[in-house]
């Protein structure tokens, strides 16, 4: 209540004092959706019918930083301390690269993908908390775009970061590029290296039990990014494309720890120390092709686009456990894993302007993925001596057909204009796993209705419905145990099924420059809700699994508002405060569990001079409920300093975390087991980066970023 009296004042203070310019007519997107371009500094914003986009290109973070890190001070988005995403609490978010789905934020190592990424590639980030039929199911919380930078400027351009940081963090990128009248072509290489440490703690207790785990972890990431991306038209009306990505990911991880365990009189029963190591080589690499055919009338086009993207995953996991009490020989575990995963993606979307605001929108998409995954854990009393543990290994089999099409019209009724949309997915799913084959296979009919109204020329209604799922990924349904040390597993479950969203948002905007204002009511239901559950398989050995939670309920309302407080310094906060309600009695928690959670973020920017930019960037995560638990709140605070040197070359200096707060704290309360798990990562670091831009040809005006058409980019 107090967030939304204070985002009320200032709303009103802002829209008193700013200067009203002359009423315009809101800008149409290239896709044909109405939308509204904001200038506010920190971020851009542009809203439709159906999405918003925010510009990153102001964020000091994401210019020296990894894609989590820009992520991390966006509205409605959220991302933990091991990277992983999730739109207004929800963890199912589909993440693309400039529209299509990407062999890198797939699995169980998009996390670690995202924190590795530059953001410096990326040029702005669509948010779509509740897409329409337009867009494929996946992804319950919603759909995040990552739209990469393209040439700018007539002829050749180009650019240089080097970027030095403590600990050993560094980095170094180049880009290339070139414009003329018919062909567009641009080219990028990164290189990142980003070590850490983090505090583990977790401690399980049962009637009888009390395992407490102490330990420490370092890591370090090393990643080596590349792009390259032709355009060329044929003629006035054809263009045709492609586009290759290639990566390679590379992961160090070393850990010690000590186990202690008592029974229920408090009296020491067993103590091991053990040790682990992580060696993780992943590569990706993607290749697209494209074609976008116009027709007679504005906006009346036909797009292609066929892509293989392919990642190759090898790591080996070494464990050494010595058994302080009682009394035993040391033991050995490895586990040698190989993932290998196919995915081959044909799409074509359609667009016709039927009249005056009106357009039909027809799409089909063909997804092929023929994953194998191979997984051998051995086990001996020294390194030397390993054997093959029938129990551990497994071969698994990952082959699915998804078929998809959708329509879309939208048109406007007087003032209302209106979106209406239905999408048909059916997916063929074969798992094998040792052998023994199993299907998983599911059909469905989706719809989604967005509405918009204008109720003066600086403010808007809008209203929207969809339907969602969330598949399991090939992680989740692998059936076979993995060894994560001798008192924790990890297994699948071949029987889940995905989980079912409905979606209802009411939003309001405001606009009168500099100030933006958005407030967005929001309520879903939650049916086969998938979560991670923690079951006592006797003697204190535990296994972390997928189930389908019965159903969950959430609403909350956010807030965002942009502006600017004098000339020289500008803001950008949001929150959002919001009601969750879990149904675990299929798991054997009597009862309906909810709670309030709020969360927020802000940046505040000041032009200290025309060549000096000072940047502070904020947020806040409350407690966050989970199927067997809650997550406790969590913070962090950014700090950047931009120093421009000349019109080419500029310095860039960023503190992550500057105050050390961020951490991530998990609980497990239910009447069998209470346990607390605790990382805590030194997520405080320092880099000082220097970029330079060249080019040989004269400069064009830029256009702005627009939305994505379903073509892609144009």
């Amino acid at each position: 209540m107090h967030i939304g009296l204070v985002w009320a004042a200032v709303v009103a203070a802002q829209a008193a004092t700013a200067a009203a310019p002359p009423p315009q007519k809101p800008a149409e997107a290239s896709n044909g959706v109405s939308a509204v371009t904001v200038t506010a500094d920190a971020p851009a914003v542009r809203t439709s019918i159906d999405r918003r986009s925010y510009s990153v290109a102001g964020d000091l973070t994401a210019q020296s930083g990894s894609i989590s890190d820009a992520l991390r001070n966006l509205p409605s988005v959220e991302v933990d301390v091991q990277g992983n995403v999730s739109l207004r609490g929800d963890p199912n978010v589909t993440i693309l690269i400039d529209g299509k789905p990407s062999g890198l934020f797939q699995g169980e190592g998009r996390g670690q993908a995202l924190q590795q990424m530059p953001a410096e590639r990326i040029d702005r980030v669509e948010v779509i908390t509740n897409p329409s039929a337009e867009f494929r199911a996946d992804g319950t919380g919603g759909v995040i775009n990552l739209i990469t930078k393209k040439a700018k400027g007539a002829g050749r351009t180009s650019g240089l970061r080097l970027t030095v940081g403590d600990a050993g963090r560094n980095g170094a990128s180049g880009n290339v590029g070139y414009n003329s009248g018919k062909l567009s072509a641009s080219g990028d290489i990164n290189w990142r290296r980003d070590p850490a440490s983090q505090d583990d703690y977790e401690r399980r207790q049962q009637a009888n039990l009390d395992n407490e785990t102490k330990g420490k972890t370092t890591y370090d990431f090393k990643s080596l990014t590349s792009q390259g991306t032709v355009d060329y038209d044929v003629s006035d009306k054809l263009r045709i494309g492609g586009e290759a990505r290639l990566s390679r990911f590379q992961l160090g991880l070393d850990s010690a720890a000590d186990t202690t365990r008592r029974d229920g009189l408090g009296v020491l029963t067993q103590a091991f120390h053990r040790d682990l190591t992580i060696r993780q080589t992943r590569d990706n690499a993607a290749l697209s092709t494209n074609l976008k055919k116009k027709f007679d009338g504005d906006g009346h086009e036909l797009s292609l686009k066929l892509s293989y993207d392919v990642v190759d995953d090898n790591r080996t996991r070494t464990g050494h456990t010595s058994t302080v009490l009682p009394t035993a020989s040391s033991s050995w575990d490895q586990q040698r894993l190989g993932y290998d995963t196919r995915q081959t993606d044909l799409k074509g979307d359609y667009v016709r302007p039927m009249g005056p605001g009106q357009t039909l929108k027809l799409g089909f998409d063909l997804q092929f993925d023929d994953n194998g995954y191979d997984n051998v854990g051995l086990r001996g009393s020294s390194l030397s001596n390993l054997v093959v543990d029938p129990g551990l290994t497994s071969r698994f089999f990952y082959e699915q057909q998804l078929s998809q099409a959708y329509v879309t019209y939208e048109r406007p009724l007087a003032k209302l204009t209106v979106l209406a949309g239905l999408r048909y997915e059916q997916s063929k799913l074969d798992l094998t796993s040792s052998g023994v084959k199993t299907d998983n296979d599911t059909t469905r009919l989706m719809p989604s209705l967005h509405l918009s109204y204008p109720l003066t020329d600086r403010q808007k209604l809008t209203a929207s419905y969809s339907q969602r799922l969330q598949r399991p990924g090939p992680f989740d349904l692998n059936p076979v145990p993995f060894l994560l040390d001798p008192l924790n597993y990890r297994i699948g479950n071949p029987n889940l099924k995905p989980q079912q969203t409905h979606s209802f948002e009411l939003g309001w905007q405001y606009r009168k420059a500099p100030l933006t204002a958005l407030a967005t009511l929001y309520y879903r239901e939650n049916d086969k809700v998938v979560s991670d559950v923690v079951t006592d398989m006797g003697g204190g050995v535990f296994v972390t699994t997928k189930a389908n939670v019965s159903q969950t309920r959430n609403g909350g309302l956010e807030l965002v508002l942009n502006g600017k407080l004098t000339s020289k310094l500008t803001y950008n906060i949001s929150s959002n405060t919001f009601w969750a309600e879990l149904d675990g009695s299929n798991l054997g928690i009597p009862g309906t569990r909810s709670m309030v959670t709020v969360q927020g973020r802000g940046s505040l920017n000041w032009q200290v001079t025309p060549k000096d930019l000072l940047q502070m960037n904020g947020f806040i995560s409350g407690k966050r409920l989970t199927a067997q638990g809650y997550g406790m709140p969590a913070i962090g605070i950014d700090l950047g300093y931009r120093r421009k040197i000349d019109d080419r070359l500029s310095l860039v200096v960023t503190v992550q975390d500057a105050f050390g707060l961020f951490r991530d704290k998990q609980v497990i309360d239910t009447p069998t087991l209470k346990s607390l798990v605790v990382r805590d990562v030194d997520a405080r670091w320092v880099r000082v980066g220097l970029a330079w831009t060249f080019g040989t040809g004269k400069s064009r005006k830029d256009p702005g970023f627009d939305f994505q058409g379903p073509g892609g980019p144009g």
